[in-house]
């Protein structure tokens, strides 16, 4: 079964995230609102804009209207979350649980906290202990018990680092891309020969349009398509090549303010920054087969996240 050809497809966040779901879901033909405060924006093809405020129901209400697919995309300051998610999460859901409207849900890895190197699928239990893997726990805990009592219909995407076109604030992203370009010095976290999944911006957007379009995955969570995991060394190597010299890495060893991360987001960050102290092996196995999705290879997302990087390092010497 697939959601029914020209429901409006609302996107409720206009990051990274939000703004290439919104994209692909133009692409494979639907309507799209992409929803963030401010309601401006790059101009995308298929795509309307809309400024609302989604930490009221009332605000989600306005947000969502006419949709007949919410996608929460929505995130906010690390030294908010813990707050303010929460709110948002209640909004959104009271909002979807009025209208009907199905809800597919950018989730993260946090909830299964510390794994010890163990790889993570959907059936790793949650175990986190730090304050946002606790949030994020009890957050999808509401999602998945909204669906269960049918108060509405919802389905979680989870995804690993980010990494693509548009990733600024990630671990592969800012602090990487232009410094490789430039033959600056490229940040990395951790003990970089330890395996790290990173997953393509391009493929969570991929997944999330699939979620969307077969309700019959609906009421679980999903790892959305993720390449093998490889050490950072390995991805930072390829790299390398790719712009045609060997990188000027610097490792990090503990959380501390480098590139575009300030020390108001690194002192929220430190309590996850067992994310490069051990293994992060996330497997994606069940979506493929279930819904016959394969991950982009990580060297042609590092491909594309180069082109864009060199477009976005172009426009700001323009100014």
């Amino acid at each position: 079964m697939s959601a029914a050809p020209g429901l409006l497809h609302t996107v409720l966040g206009a990051g990274p995230a939000g703004t290439s779901v919104a994209l692909e879901l133009a692409r494979r033909g639907h309507a799209v609102r992409l929803v963030d405060r401010a309601g401006t924006g790059e101009p995308l093809d298929g795509v309307e804009r809309f400024a609302g405020d989604v930490g009221t129901v009332e605000g989600a209400l306005a947000s969502i209207e006419g949709a007949g697919v919410v996608h929460h995309c929505v995130n906010v300051a690390y030294h908010l979350q813990v707050d303010v998610m929460p709110r948002i999460q209640e909004a959104v859901l009271g909002a979807v649980a009025r209208t009907g409207a199905r809800l597919v849900v950018l989730d993260t890895l946090y909830p299964y906290g510390e794994t010890h190197g163990e790889v993570m699928t959907e059936d790793t239990p949650w175990r986190a202990a730090t304050a946002k893997g606790r949030m994020r726990a009890a957050l999808d805990e509401n999602y998945l018990a909204a669906h269960k009592e049918g108060r509405a219909s919802v389905v979680l995407g989870r995804s690993a680092d980010f990494v693509g076109p548009r990733v600024l604030n990630s671990t592969l992203g800012g602090a990487v891309f232009p410094a490789a370009l430039t033959g600056g010095e490229v940040v990395a976290l951790g003990d970089i020969d330890l395996e790290h999944s990173y997953t393509s911006v391009l493929d969570v957007a991929r997944g999330l349009a699939v979620l969307a379009e077969n309700p019959s995955g609906d009421g679980r969570a999903w790892h959305l398509p993720t390449a093998p995991a490889r050490t950072t060394r390995e991805v930072l190597t390829a790299l390398g090549e790719l712009v045609g010299h060997p990188l000027r890495t610097v490792t990090m060893d503990e959380a501390r303010p480098f590139g575009p991360f300030d020390e108001t987001f690194m002192n929220s960050y430190a309590e996850l920054f067992y994310q490069h102290t051990e293994p992060q092996i996330m497997d994606s196995t069940a979506f493929r087969r279930e819904f016959g999705v394969e991950p982009t290879p990580i060297e042609t997302t590092l491909e594309q996240t180069l082109e864009w990087y060199r477009g976005f390092l172009a426009s700001r010497a323009k100014g």
